[in-house]
């Protein structure tokens, strides 16, 4: 279409001109891809959008903005991953008009895996059905899918269920919200926890403050945009990294909220793959790392973008520019001067990858990891030097949690495992131990015998969590003590404890427990258990010497397990006065067979 055309619709939208935004993993700083914004000349593009409504051609406008966009990107050379921006609409209505879109890829040289087509509202008037059969029909060409502008709109949590996007990006207003108000942030951390659950990778739109990135980071949402890291530019970025983003903004005492156990996915760390078909010529290859001096590889793929080999930077270079290199290898296969790829799942944490990184071959070891999925397709790569990196701001973290005194973890390592253990529906128990009369004991006995009692019991805590498979600790200051355990293991976990006889100078020392038993869909939060934890504690502390108390979440029942009555509190027990079994734990605290009409299991109160 010329410049000069008159269509109302189309005319205006052959002047826009495109503005590129990158996405940021601020966990390494690289950008793993990059937006292509409509700007109009005059005006803003909704202008153009309802024009072309009124005319009923949003669609064959919105199909002529994508294929500008990719006209644009490959006139600055980008091989960057692409997201372009669709309403759902137009792919539930008017598929047959993408076609366009797969034509110029083709002309260009881009393929449809390396794009990204975000889904914009409305959606409530859609036939869901036919939404879905079309996004398949995209996903079987290749194209990766996201929902744009979650938390916002008319999306609904069946259709992005449904769905199964690859990517959801977070509106700017659910972004801003999370500093403000209780009601955003756990709408944050539900989309989080939806996105974990699914494989689907998390974006949050619209950063534009320190504060917003810093609370980001700390729930645990690695994939950011927004003019604080990097405006939206008529260029797209040459490089595949921001500089200091990350560890600017990063405090380490901050709690980091995740549910992840064994470490960051290794998708945290998914850098943009470099892909050329496996016969590439040695200088096709070399043309390519010559023009983008900012990739460090190429990952040579089958015709179903299954990685076949691996080409290194440095060391092809380093055998094509030598002596005779370019005439003895120019024409001849780059395969033969790459190495076998070295593969990881999506399944794969980080520090897995970052084993198979370090155990490979001395000169490998800074070599990319390629990230497939289950039908072995390249997703895109692993920088080894961003997972050492991101390894090592993990391990500074958690290090600088650690309690000075007792070099155990703090609240933040008893926060994450509760909030795991609550997503996974199990049925668990959160313990508070503390010493009794801490102040007398140091104002007695001296504070270095206090600050030894306090390494003697932490030292009883981790010989029992070395020896007891479900028990977590946390040290949360003072002489206070958090202890996260299965059922089956408290008797003896109160054993370790309560047995021992400690002394601090002349002073025979005890110690309160108090336990509260949290069963299945019984509690919600790790800040709700601290509640209900903070007045079993004071119960316990009214006893005479080493006390054991216990309570089940939801029921008034306090039921004494050991320690002398002073007065204060009533024995309800119905145990023994010796200590209870595990079995007699089990069925005290396990619910009763039935249930209320919801599933939840009533108290068993007298």
């Amino acid at each position: 279409m010329s410049t000069g055309n008159i269509d109302p619709v189309l005319g205006p939208a052959n002047e826009t001109r495109f503005a590129f935004q990158p996405v940021v993993n601020v966990g390494t700083g690289a950008i793993v891809a990059v937006e292509a914004l409509a700007r109009p000349i005059d005006g803003d593009v909704w202008d153009l959008f309802r024009q072309a409504a009124r005319a009923r051609r949003l669609a064959e406008l919105d199909t002529d903005l994508a294929v500008s966009a990719v006209t644009s990107a490959a006139e600055h050379g980008t091989l960057l991953p692409l997201h372009l921006n669709l309403f759902g609409g137009t792919v539930a209505h008017d598929l047959d008009l993408l076609q366009a879109l797969h034509d110029k890829l083709g002309a260009v040289g881009r393929h449809p895996h390396e794009i990204t087509l975000e889904l914009g509202p409305p959606f409530s008037r859609l036939d869901p059905a036919l939404l879905l059969a079309n996004v398949r029909q995209l996903r079987s060409l290749g194209y990766h899918i996201a929902m744009d502008g979650v938390g916002h709109g008319d999306i609904s949590l069946t259709l992005l269920a449904d769905l199964e996007p690859d990517m959801v990006k977070l509106d700017r207003e659910v972004v801003a919200g999370a500093l403000e108000t209780s009601g955003h942030a756990a709408v944050l951390d539900s989309v989080r926890h939806l996105c974990e659950s699914t494989g689907a990778r998390l974006v949050a739109e619209g950063v534009e403050s320190e504060p917003q990135l810093r609370e980001l980071r700390r729930r645990g949402i690695r994939l950011v945009q927004g003019n604080l890291l990097a405006p939206a530019a008529r260029r797209p970025p040459t490089t595949l990294s921001v500089p200091d983003v990350a560890t600017e903004i990063t405090d380490p005492h901050d709690r980091m909220v995740s549910t992840t156990t064994a470490g960051p996915r290794i998708t945290e760390f998914l850098s943009p793959a470099t892909l050329l078909p496996a016969d590439s010529t040695a200088d096709t290859v070399r043309g390519v790392l010559a023009d983008h001096p900012e990739v460090s590889g190429v990952v040579l793929v089958d015709e179903h973008n299954r990685p076949q080999w691996s080409v290194d930077r440095n060391r092809f270079l380093l055998a094509v520019t030598g002596p005779y290199g370019h005439a003895l290898h120019a024409q001849r296969p780059a395969a033969r001067l790459a190495d076998e790829p070295r593969l990881v799942t999506t399944a794969t944490t980080a520090m897995e990858a970052l084993g198979i990184v370090t155990g490979s071959e001395q000169h490998r070891v800074y070599d990319d990891a390629i990230i497939v999925d289950e039908d072995g397709r390249c997703l895109g790569t692993v920088r080894a030097s961003h997972l050492i990196r991101g390894m090592a701001e993990l391990q500074v973290q958690e290090a600088a949690a650690l309690n000075p005194l007792t070099r155990l973890p703090g609240s933040g390592a008893v926060a994450k495992e509760v909030t795991r253990r609550i997503e996974a529906g199990d049925t668990f128990a959160v313990s508070w131990l503390d010493i009794d009369e801490f102040k007398r004991i140091n104002d007695s006995a001296g504070f270095s015998a206090g600050d030894e009692l306090i390494q003697s019991v932490g030292r009883s805590l981790t010989d029992a969590a070395a020896s007891l498979e479900s028990v977590r600790i946390g040290h949360v200051g003072g002489d206070d003590f958090l202890l996260v355990a299965d059922l089956d293991e408290l008797t003896a976990l109160s054993e370790k404890l309560l047995d021992p006889p400690r002394r601090a100078g002349d002073i025979e020392v005890s110690l309160s427990l108090a336990t509260l038993v949290c069963p299945q869909g019984g509690v919600s939060s790790y800040d709700e258990i601290s509640r209900m934890l903070a007045p079993l504690k004071h119960r316990a502390k009214s006893l005479r010497g080493s006390s054991w108390i216990m309570s089940w979440f939801g029921s008034e029942r306090i039921d004494v397990l050991r320690g002398e009555q002073s007065g204060v509190l009533r024995d309800h027990s119905e145990f023994p006065a010796r200590e209870p079994t595990p079995t007699e734990i089990t069925q005290r605290f396990h619910p009763p067979p039935h249930s209320f009409p919801d599933g939840r299991q009533p108290p068993r109160d007298p």
